[in-house]
Protein backbone atom coordinates (compact mmCIF):
# COMPACT_ATOMS: atom_id res chain seq x y z
CA UNK A 1 0.00 0.00 0.00
CA UNK A 2 2.87 2.37 0.82
CA UNK A 3 4.31 2.05 -2.70
CA UNK A 4 0.93 2.88 -4.23
CA UNK A 5 0.70 6.00 -2.01
CA UNK A 6 4.24 6.95 -3.04
CA UNK A 7 3.43 6.58 -6.74
CA UNK A 8 0.10 8.42 -6.36
CA UNK A 9 1.68 11.30 -4.41
CA UNK A 10 4.36 11.91 -7.01
CA UNK A 11 1.85 11.46 -9.84
CA UNK A 12 -0.02 14.40 -8.29
CA UNK A 13 3.21 16.37 -7.87
CA UNK A 14 3.96 15.81 -11.56
CA UNK A 15 0.45 16.88 -12.51
CA UNK A 16 0.71 20.17 -10.62
CA UNK A 17 4.41 20.90 -11.17
CA UNK A 18 3.68 24.14 -12.96
CA UNK A 19 6.77 26.32 -13.00
CA UNK A 20 9.48 23.74 -12.62
CA UNK A 21 11.50 22.36 -9.74
CA UNK A 22 11.52 25.24 -7.26
CA UNK A 23 7.80 25.79 -7.70
CA UNK A 24 7.15 22.16 -6.74
CA UNK A 25 9.10 22.25 -3.47
CA UNK A 26 6.11 23.40 -1.35
CA UNK A 27 3.89 20.77 -2.99
CA UNK A 28 6.41 17.98 -2.44
CA UNK A 29 6.91 19.12 1.17
CA UNK A 30 3.15 19.00 1.70
CA UNK A 31 2.93 15.39 0.51
CA UNK A 32 6.06 13.85 1.98
CA UNK A 33 6.39 15.70 5.29
CA UNK A 34 3.03 17.18 6.26
CA UNK A 35 0.68 14.51 4.92
CA UNK A 36 2.60 11.21 4.97
CA UNK A 37 5.46 12.00 7.43
CA UNK A 38 7.87 9.94 5.31
CA UNK A 39 10.85 12.16 6.15
CA UNK A 40 11.55 15.10 8.46
CA UNK A 41 12.36 18.71 7.53
CA UNK A 42 16.12 18.20 8.03
CA UNK A 43 16.17 15.24 5.62
CA UNK A 44 14.08 17.27 3.17
CA UNK A 45 16.57 20.13 3.33
CA UNK A 46 19.44 17.72 2.65
CA UNK A 47 17.56 16.16 -0.26
CA UNK A 48 16.96 19.60 -1.81
CA UNK A 49 20.68 20.35 -1.49
CA UNK A 50 21.71 17.05 -3.08
CA UNK A 51 19.04 17.41 -5.78
CA UNK A 52 20.46 20.78 -6.75
CA UNK A 53 23.96 19.32 -7.10
CA UNK A 54 23.01 16.26 -9.13
CA UNK A 55 22.13 16.33 -12.82
CA UNK A 56 18.47 16.41 -13.72
CA UNK A 57 15.34 18.29 -12.74
CA UNK A 58 14.91 19.07 -9.06
CA UNK A 59 11.44 17.50 -8.68
CA UNK A 60 12.53 14.26 -10.33
CA UNK A 61 15.66 14.05 -8.20
CA UNK A 62 13.60 14.66 -5.07
CA UNK A 63 11.12 11.98 -6.15
CA UNK A 64 13.95 9.52 -6.66
CA UNK A 65 15.57 10.29 -3.29
CA UNK A 66 12.30 10.19 -1.34
CA UNK A 67 11.26 6.99 -3.13
CA UNK A 68 14.61 5.35 -2.30
CA UNK A 69 14.45 6.41 1.34
CA UNK A 70 10.87 5.28 1.86
CA UNK A 71 10.51 2.32 -0.52
CA UNK A 72 13.97 1.21 -1.62
CA UNK A 73 14.78 0.69 -5.28
CA UNK A 74 11.14 -0.05 -6.21
CA UNK A 75 10.03 3.09 -4.39
CA UNK A 76 12.56 5.23 -6.24
CA UNK A 77 11.43 3.86 -9.61
CA UNK A 78 7.72 4.32 -8.82
CA UNK A 79 8.13 7.83 -7.41
CA UNK A 80 10.24 8.90 -10.39
CA UNK A 81 7.80 7.45 -12.93
CA UNK A 82 4.91 9.06 -11.07
CA UNK A 83 6.62 12.44 -11.12
CA UNK A 84 7.45 12.25 -14.83
CA UNK A 85 4.39 10.53 -16.26
CA UNK A 86 1.78 13.24 -15.83
CA UNK A 87 4.19 15.95 -16.92
CA UNK A 88 4.89 14.15 -20.19
CA UNK A 89 1.21 13.49 -20.88
CA UNK A 90 0.20 17.05 -19.99
CA UNK A 91 3.04 18.50 -22.11
CA UNK A 92 1.94 16.54 -25.16
CA UNK A 93 -1.69 17.61 -24.67
CA UNK A 94 -0.76 21.26 -24.13
CA UNK A 95 1.50 21.25 -27.18
CA UNK A 96 -1.35 20.00 -29.35
CA UNK A 97 -3.79 22.47 -27.78
CA UNK A 98 -1.54 25.52 -28.22
CA UNK A 99 -0.69 24.61 -31.79
CA UNK A 100 -4.40 24.53 -32.56
CA UNK A 101 -5.18 27.85 -30.80
CA UNK A 102 -1.84 29.68 -31.05
CA UNK A 103 -3.38 32.93 -32.34
CA UNK A 104 -6.10 33.18 -29.67
CA UNK A 105 -6.04 36.28 -27.47
CA UNK A 106 -7.76 34.34 -24.64
CA UNK A 107 -4.95 31.79 -24.63
CA UNK A 108 -2.41 34.61 -24.44
CA UNK A 109 -4.15 35.99 -21.32
CA UNK A 110 -4.33 32.52 -19.80
CA UNK A 111 -0.56 32.13 -20.21
CA UNK A 112 0.02 35.47 -18.49
CA UNK A 113 -2.06 34.25 -15.55
CA UNK A 114 -0.07 31.03 -15.38
CA UNK A 115 3.19 33.01 -15.38
CA UNK A 116 1.95 35.07 -12.43
CA UNK A 117 0.99 32.01 -10.40
CA UNK A 118 4.30 30.36 -11.22
CA UNK A 119 6.16 33.40 -9.94
CA UNK A 120 4.28 33.10 -6.64
CA UNK A 121 5.09 29.39 -6.37
CA UNK A 122 8.78 30.03 -7.02
CA UNK A 123 8.81 32.84 -4.41
CA UNK A 124 7.25 30.44 -1.90
CA UNK A 125 9.91 27.82 -2.64
CA UNK A 126 12.70 30.39 -2.34
CA UNK A 127 11.44 31.52 1.04
CA UNK A 128 11.34 27.88 2.21
CA UNK A 129 14.93 27.28 1.03
CA UNK A 130 16.07 30.48 2.81
CA UNK A 131 14.41 29.37 6.05
CA UNK A 132 15.96 25.91 5.80
CA UNK A 133 19.38 27.39 5.02
CA UNK A 134 19.54 30.00 7.78
CA UNK A 135 17.36 28.50 10.53
CA UNK A 136 18.23 25.05 11.85
CA UNK A 137 15.44 22.62 10.87
CA UNK A 138 13.18 25.58 10.03
CA UNK A 139 13.08 26.71 13.68
CA UNK A 140 13.09 30.54 13.72
CA UNK A 141 14.66 30.60 17.19
CA UNK A 142 17.83 28.90 15.89
CA UNK A 143 19.38 31.35 13.41
CA UNK A 144 22.70 30.16 11.95
CA UNK A 145 25.19 33.01 11.68
CA UNK A 146 27.85 30.69 10.20
CA UNK A 147 25.40 29.79 7.39
CA UNK A 148 24.81 33.50 6.71
CA UNK A 149 28.55 34.22 6.61
CA UNK A 150 29.15 31.26 4.31
CA UNK A 151 26.33 32.46 2.05
CA UNK A 152 27.83 35.96 1.79
CA UNK A 153 31.32 34.55 1.07
CA UNK A 154 29.96 32.26 -1.66
CA UNK A 155 27.90 35.07 -3.16
CA UNK A 156 31.00 37.29 -3.33
CA UNK A 157 33.09 34.46 -4.84
CA UNK A 158 30.41 33.87 -7.45
CA UNK A 159 29.47 37.46 -8.34
CA UNK A 160 32.62 39.47 -7.81
CA UNK A 161 35.34 36.94 -8.59
CA UNK A 162 33.28 34.88 -11.09
CA UNK A 163 34.56 31.60 -9.66
CA UNK A 164 33.25 28.34 -11.03
CA UNK A 165 30.00 27.31 -9.35
CA UNK A 166 31.20 23.74 -8.86
CA UNK A 167 34.24 24.98 -6.94
CA UNK A 168 32.02 27.16 -4.77
CA UNK A 169 29.68 24.22 -4.04
CA UNK A 170 32.66 22.03 -3.08
CA UNK A 171 34.08 24.83 -0.93
CA UNK A 172 30.74 25.35 0.83
CA UNK A 173 30.33 21.61 1.40
CA UNK A 174 33.78 21.31 2.98
CA UNK A 175 33.27 24.39 5.15
CA UNK A 176 29.83 23.06 6.11
CA UNK A 177 31.45 19.95 7.55
CA UNK A 178 33.25 22.11 10.08
CA UNK A 179 30.59 24.69 10.97
CA UNK A 180 27.50 22.46 11.19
Amino acid sequence: MHLIELFWSFLQVGAFAIGGGYATIPLIKDFIIDKHHWINIGEFSNMITISQMTPGPLAINLATFVGKKTGGFTGSVLATIGCVLTGVLISVAIYKFFNKFKDSESISYMLKGLRSSTTGLIASACSMVVVLAFFRNGDFSQFSYPALILFVICLILLRKFKLNMILIICFAGIVGLFIA
